[in-house]
């Protein structure tokens, strides 16, 4: 088991604990839990969906990074294909505040990366604020998506977003979480650019057409890309390098140790990710960046 959960496991019920020290004492474990492993533990538990899902809230909160405001923030996205994917807040000391993930920007970026199609409910342990509703309001499960707080009835997005502005408004088809090609090429790339050319096929930026994708490369050489994911109302896109931070950090790497960085994007797009990018690594230490533009 990672160090970090260790805190948090220690206060889960006995019988939790029990069904689930074999999952997350796996070295394969990357803060997913798999659709048969949820069945096994609700079996095991006598948990619902929605009370595992609370009960496992302090397990995602563990993976938040959280210097600057000390404020540790669990989510646990439950796709349609019944898996559970844990997600946290994190800040990057010495990047603007802008920087900064959602404990909800993460937990949905974290499915949508992980290849979920999309999304069934997302619990949390604090109120979504206005920049995740909205961030929320993407998806192709758009206002129906359900929302579960502790202590409070089940609602939906559109009961915490209610006259929502979003995509549809815009007359969008293609929608977060939807599947996308934008058909990019590069010619003898190798192994981290290819995978952030990757990262921006799959891209979602229906309003810009700004596509764009960074892959990182941790200190031990494994690979973690993101996907830039925007939004109707602008500000609260996700830059991909967040959506790679994201990846790295539930898959239990240190991103203050990120060894090198690719960011591929396109030459003719109305704006570009390079500056933000680059700042952004620059403060977590990596210094070999490399941008791509097609």
């Amino acid at each position: 088991m990672h160090a970090r959960y260790d805190a948090a496991f220690s206060q889960l019920p006995a019988a939790l604990q029990a069904a689930l020290s074999p999952i997350i004492n796996d070295a394969d474990f990357h803060a997913v839990i798999t659709a048969s492993q949820v069945a096994s533990l609700k079996q095991a538990t006598g948990l619902s969906d929605s009370e595992l899902a609370f009960a496992l809230l302090p397990m995602a909160a563990a993976c938040s990074l959280a210097p600057i405001s000390k404020f540790y923030v669990g989510a646990v996205a439950r796709g349609v294909s019944g898996n559970l994917y844990f997600g946290a807040n994190m800040e990057f000391l010495g990047a603007p505040m802008q920087q900064t993930i959602h404990a909800e920007q993460c937990a949905v970026t974290h499915a949508w990366l992980r290849g979920e199609k999309a999304l069934a409910s997302i619990t949390v342990n604090y109120t979504p604020c206005g920049h995740c509703r909205q961030f929320m309001n993407e998806l192709n499960t758009g206002t129906k998506l359900a929302i579960n707080l502790p202590g409070r009835q089940a609602a939906t997005l559109g009961d915490y977003l209610p006259d929502a502005f979003g995509p549809r408004d815009l007359e969008i088809k293609t929608l977060l979480m939807d599947e996308e090609n934008h058909n990019l090429s590069l010619a003898n790339a190798d192994e981290l650019t290819l995978a952030a050319l990757d990262a921006a096929n799959r891209s979602h930026a229906p309003y810009s057409h700004a596509y764009s994708g960074v892959a990182l490369e941790a200190e031990d050489g494994s690979v973690y890309s993101g996907r830039y994911a925007e939004n109707a109302a602008f500000n609260p896109s996700l830059p991909p390098l967040q959506a790679a931070l994201i990846l790295m950090n539930v898959s239990g790497k240190d991103v203050l140790r990120t060894r090198r960085a690719v960011l591929v994007e396109t030459e003719d797009a109305v704006f570009s990710q390079w500056d933000a990018t680059q700042a952004t690594l620059h403060a977590l230490g990596c210094t070999q960046v490399e941008q791509v533009q097609i």
